[in-house]
Protein backbone atom coordinates (compact mmCIF):
# COMPACT_ATOMS: atom_id res chain seq x y z
CA UNK A 1 0.00 0.00 0.00
CA UNK A 2 1.27 3.44 -0.90
CA UNK A 3 2.56 5.58 1.96
CA UNK A 4 1.14 8.68 0.25
CA UNK A 5 -2.46 8.76 -0.94
CA UNK A 6 -2.93 8.11 -4.64
CA UNK A 7 -6.17 9.34 -6.17
CA UNK A 8 -8.08 6.22 -7.24
CA UNK A 9 -9.35 7.81 -10.45
CA UNK A 10 -8.81 10.93 -12.53
CA UNK A 11 -12.03 12.33 -11.03
CA UNK A 12 -10.52 11.95 -7.53
CA UNK A 13 -7.47 14.05 -8.43
CA UNK A 14 -7.30 17.79 -7.76
CA UNK A 15 -9.28 19.74 -10.37
CA UNK A 16 -6.13 21.40 -11.77
CA UNK A 17 -4.57 17.97 -12.42
CA UNK A 18 -7.52 16.39 -14.21
CA UNK A 19 -6.86 17.82 -17.71
CA UNK A 20 -3.24 16.71 -17.45
CA UNK A 21 -4.26 13.20 -16.39
CA UNK A 22 -6.78 13.04 -19.24
CA UNK A 23 -3.93 13.86 -21.63
CA UNK A 24 -1.87 11.04 -20.11
CA UNK A 25 -4.83 8.70 -20.55
CA UNK A 26 -5.22 9.75 -24.17
CA UNK A 27 -1.52 9.18 -24.86
CA UNK A 28 -1.02 5.93 -22.91
CA UNK A 29 -4.53 4.49 -22.85
CA UNK A 30 -4.33 4.38 -19.04
CA UNK A 31 -3.21 6.53 -16.14
CA UNK A 32 -0.48 4.66 -14.24
CA UNK A 33 -0.29 5.06 -10.47
CA UNK A 34 2.79 7.31 -10.70
CA UNK A 35 0.84 9.98 -12.57
CA UNK A 36 -2.14 9.82 -10.22
CA UNK A 37 0.19 10.00 -7.21
CA UNK A 38 2.03 13.04 -8.57
CA UNK A 39 -1.31 14.66 -9.49
CA UNK A 40 -1.78 15.35 -5.78
CA UNK A 41 0.42 18.36 -6.55
CA UNK A 42 -0.80 19.89 -9.83
CA UNK A 43 2.44 21.90 -10.04
CA UNK A 44 4.56 18.76 -9.70
CA UNK A 45 2.49 16.94 -12.34
CA UNK A 46 2.76 19.88 -14.73
CA UNK A 47 6.51 20.06 -14.20
CA UNK A 48 6.98 16.33 -14.67
CA UNK A 49 4.90 16.18 -17.84
CA UNK A 50 6.50 19.34 -19.21
CA UNK A 51 10.04 18.06 -18.75
CA UNK A 52 9.11 14.60 -20.05
CA UNK A 53 7.49 16.13 -23.13
CA UNK A 54 10.43 18.42 -23.80
CA UNK A 55 12.94 15.57 -23.52
CA UNK A 56 10.85 13.43 -25.88
CA UNK A 57 11.52 16.13 -28.50
CA UNK A 58 15.28 15.78 -27.98
CA UNK A 59 17.64 13.88 -30.22
CA UNK A 60 18.13 10.74 -28.13
CA UNK A 61 16.18 7.84 -29.66
CA UNK A 62 13.31 6.40 -27.59
CA UNK A 63 15.11 3.04 -27.10
CA UNK A 64 18.14 4.85 -25.67
CA UNK A 65 15.90 6.85 -23.33
CA UNK A 66 14.37 3.58 -22.07
CA UNK A 67 17.83 2.04 -21.67
CA UNK A 68 18.86 4.99 -19.51
CA UNK A 69 15.67 4.73 -17.44
CA UNK A 70 16.37 1.06 -16.76
CA UNK A 71 19.96 1.74 -15.68
CA UNK A 72 18.86 4.58 -13.41
CA UNK A 73 15.99 2.61 -11.83
CA UNK A 74 18.29 -0.31 -11.07
CA UNK A 75 21.01 1.95 -9.66
CA UNK A 76 18.51 3.83 -7.49
CA UNK A 77 16.72 0.68 -6.33
CA UNK A 78 13.25 1.60 -7.61
CA UNK A 79 11.06 -1.45 -8.30
CA UNK A 80 8.17 0.70 -9.57
CA UNK A 81 10.27 2.41 -12.25
CA UNK A 82 12.15 -0.77 -13.09
CA UNK A 83 8.81 -2.53 -13.62
CA UNK A 84 7.37 0.34 -15.69
CA UNK A 85 10.44 0.79 -17.87
CA UNK A 86 10.95 -2.96 -18.37
CA UNK A 87 7.41 -3.07 -19.72
CA UNK A 88 7.93 0.02 -21.91
CA UNK A 89 11.34 -1.18 -23.11
CA UNK A 90 9.92 -4.51 -24.22
CA UNK A 91 6.56 -3.38 -25.60
CA UNK A 92 7.23 0.10 -26.99
CA UNK A 93 10.98 0.32 -27.58
CA UNK A 94 11.06 -3.35 -28.68
CA UNK A 95 14.18 -4.19 -26.67
CA UNK A 96 14.82 -7.88 -26.05
CA UNK A 97 15.41 -9.53 -22.68
CA UNK A 98 19.20 -9.63 -23.13
CA UNK A 99 19.28 -5.90 -23.86
CA UNK A 100 17.07 -5.08 -20.88
CA UNK A 101 19.33 -7.17 -18.63
CA UNK A 102 22.41 -5.35 -19.96
CA UNK A 103 20.72 -1.96 -19.47
CA UNK A 104 19.94 -2.78 -15.85
CA UNK A 105 23.68 -3.36 -15.36
CA UNK A 106 24.51 0.01 -16.94
CA UNK A 107 25.42 -1.32 -20.38
CA UNK A 108 23.94 -2.06 -23.79
CA UNK A 109 24.56 -4.67 -26.46
CA UNK A 110 24.47 -1.82 -28.99
CA UNK A 111 27.95 -0.22 -29.06
CA UNK A 112 26.80 3.41 -29.36
CA UNK A 113 23.97 3.04 -26.86
CA UNK A 114 26.41 1.34 -24.47
CA UNK A 115 28.34 4.59 -24.18
CA UNK A 116 25.20 6.56 -23.29
CA UNK A 117 23.95 3.99 -20.79
CA UNK A 118 27.36 3.56 -19.15
CA UNK A 119 27.71 7.34 -18.91
CA UNK A 120 24.22 7.65 -17.38
CA UNK A 121 25.05 4.95 -14.83
CA UNK A 122 28.25 6.80 -13.90
CA UNK A 123 26.31 10.04 -13.50
CA UNK A 124 24.01 8.26 -11.01
CA UNK A 125 26.78 6.48 -9.11
CA UNK A 126 29.04 9.53 -8.98
CA UNK A 127 26.16 11.99 -8.44
CA UNK A 128 27.21 14.01 -11.47
CA UNK A 129 30.91 14.16 -10.59
CA UNK A 130 32.04 12.13 -13.61
CA UNK A 131 35.63 12.13 -14.77
CA UNK A 132 37.00 13.85 -17.84
CA UNK A 133 37.58 10.36 -19.26
CA UNK A 134 33.91 9.42 -18.82
CA UNK A 135 32.78 12.58 -20.60
CA UNK A 136 35.36 12.10 -23.34
CA UNK A 137 34.24 8.47 -23.87
CA UNK A 138 30.57 9.34 -24.42
CA UNK A 139 31.54 12.12 -26.82
CA UNK A 140 33.95 9.83 -28.73
CA UNK A 141 31.06 7.40 -29.15
CA UNK A 142 29.28 10.05 -31.19
CA UNK A 143 27.16 11.95 -28.68
CA UNK A 144 27.32 15.73 -29.07
CA UNK A 145 27.18 18.27 -26.25
CA UNK A 146 23.39 18.65 -26.49
CA UNK A 147 22.93 14.89 -26.24
CA UNK A 148 25.24 14.69 -23.23
CA UNK A 149 23.05 17.33 -21.56
CA UNK A 150 19.94 15.31 -22.49
CA UNK A 151 21.48 12.15 -20.99
CA UNK A 152 22.14 14.00 -17.73
CA UNK A 153 18.62 15.44 -17.71
CA UNK A 154 17.15 11.96 -18.29
CA UNK A 155 19.16 10.77 -15.30
CA UNK A 156 17.75 13.63 -13.24
CA UNK A 157 14.14 13.10 -14.31
CA UNK A 158 14.34 9.34 -13.77
CA UNK A 159 16.01 9.83 -10.40
CA UNK A 160 13.11 12.10 -9.41
CA UNK A 161 10.52 9.46 -10.37
CA UNK A 162 12.61 6.81 -8.59
CA UNK A 163 12.66 8.90 -5.44
CA UNK A 164 8.97 9.83 -5.46
CA UNK A 165 8.00 6.18 -5.96
CA UNK A 166 10.38 5.03 -3.25
CA UNK A 167 9.20 7.69 -0.79
CA UNK A 168 5.54 6.92 -1.53
CA UNK A 169 5.94 3.15 -1.91
CA UNK A 170 3.76 3.47 -4.99
CA UNK A 171 1.79 0.34 -5.78
CA UNK A 172 3.25 -1.25 -8.92
CA UNK A 173 0.70 -1.43 -11.72
CA UNK A 174 2.97 -3.09 -14.30
CA UNK A 175 4.32 -6.64 -14.40
CA UNK A 176 6.59 -6.60 -11.34
CA UNK A 177 10.35 -6.55 -11.85
CA UNK A 178 12.52 -6.42 -8.75
CA UNK A 179 15.83 -4.59 -8.46
CA UNK A 180 18.77 -6.96 -8.26
CA UNK A 181 16.84 -9.95 -9.61
CA UNK A 182 16.98 -11.13 -13.21
CA UNK A 183 13.91 -10.28 -15.25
Amino acid sequence: MSRLPTPATVADAPAASRPLLEAVNKQLGAVPNLFRLVSTSPAALEGYLGLSGALAKGTLPAPTRERIALAVAEANGCDYCLSAHSYLAKNLAKLDDAEIAANRLGHSNDPKADSAVAFAAKVVRERGHVSDDALRAVKLAGYDDAQVIEIVLHVGLNTWTNYINSVAATEIDFPVVTVGKAA
